[in-house]
């Protein structure tokens, strides 16, 4: 009989940038008071007066990137949105994209993740990718 891959499923200490605080695992129904949410989410211990929590990788335990309070996620949504657009519009793979993101910002391929990312990073990931799009959209209409 075959043994599952535990570290999947184990949960993590994660801590609060924030406050410092361990972060729990609860229904992201709670968080976003909607009912037909069925995932789970890391949420600091002093939610919601400490705003910060993230989300995981469907059917595991492991976290889409740290915790961030409604700021930063909207930045690195942001971020992702811009980014998703310079390999969605055929400018580039999606590996390829990775690896241009990673040196353009002067970082590890592996620690490409904008969910891992602070507000400067997600700031340099929208201008990069703006100056990309607009290359290719002046080109396109040359």
């Amino acid at each position: 009989m075959r043994r599952k891959n535990m570290s999947k499923m184990a949960p993590r200490v994660l801590r609060c940038p924030i406050c410092g605080s361990v972060a729990q695992i609860r229904p992201a129904s709670e968080i976003y008071h909607d009912p037909q949410r069925t995932d789970e989410l890391y949420v600091c211990k002093n939610y919601p007066k400490c705003n910060c929590y993230v989300g995981m990788r469907r059917g595991t335990r492991i976290p889409l990137g740290t915790l961030a309070d409604g700021d930063l996620r909207h930045l690195r949504i942001r971020a992702h949105r811009k980014f998703d657009q310079i390999w969605q519009s055929g400018a580039m793979s999606r590996d390829s994209a990775y690896h241009w993101l990673a040196a353009a910002l002067g970082i590890p391929y592996d620690q490409t993740h904008i969910g891992q990312f602070g507000t400067y990073h997600c700031q340099e990931v929208i201008e990069k990718c703006d100056r990309i799009l607009a290359m290719r959209q002046s080109a396109q209409t040359a």
